[in-house]
């Protein structure tokens, strides 16, 4: 009898602390140079790193998390989106176990695939969150690309960063605000 009411307890004390661990905040450093950072309810998430670049240690989620895709690092530091979560370090300090994921393209400075002479270049697009909610309109921007809001259409005000804002993988709007935006891809 004492032995399975202390197997219930070491059971119970498990869970409790699992379930810790899983409220912690979406963002939250584990190390010295070593961050988790989540998509919660598949929205975009951006965990602010004092990094230049960053690899992927530990998956967390069971949504896929792929370089350029659903995560990556830009200007505005490390970013996770449509549901994943990981754990993540700085380039180059000890990520030596991780393996890229099938489709994974390296970054230009080190060779593999590079895009048609014709991939430079820009392009419109319209982006409206009408629902007020988050909205990801996804165009390949490139490593050196970026996006600016060339005529807002929507009454709700269209603010980067606040309402709007973009990453490698495309252009993000929120809280209504609906606008036309110019992507100047550049690999």
């Amino acid at each position: 009898m004492f032995r399975i009411r202390t197997g219930l307890m070491g059971v119970a004390t498990g869970l409790v602390a699992g379930l810790l661990w899983m409220s912690a905040p979406v963002a939250q450093a584990q190390g010295r140079d070593q961050v988790r950072c989540g998509s919660d309810d598949g929205r975009f998430t951006r965990c602010q790193v004092p990094w230049r670049d960053a690899e992927m240690i530990r998956q967390e989620s069971n949504s896929p998390c792929i370089r350029g895709q659903t995560w990556g690092v830009d200007r505005g530091g490390l970013w996770v989106d449509r549901g994943c979560r990981a754990q993540f370090v700085e380039m180059g300090r000890g990520g030596g176990g991780y393996y890229p994921p099938p489709g994974y393209r390296p970054p230009p400075d080190q060779g593999g695939w590079r895009p048609g002479p014709d991939w430079d270049r820009e392009i419109r697009l319209q982006c409206e969150s009408n629902d007020k909610q988050y909205h990801f309109c996804q165009v390949d921007v490139g490593a050196r690309g970026n996006a600016v809001l060339v005529r807002q259409l929507s009454g709700s005000a269209c603010q980067q960063g606040y309402s709007w804002g973009w990453n490698r993988a495309g252009v993000w709007v929120s809280k209504g605000c609906r606008g036309l935006f110019s992507v100047n891809r550049r690999w």
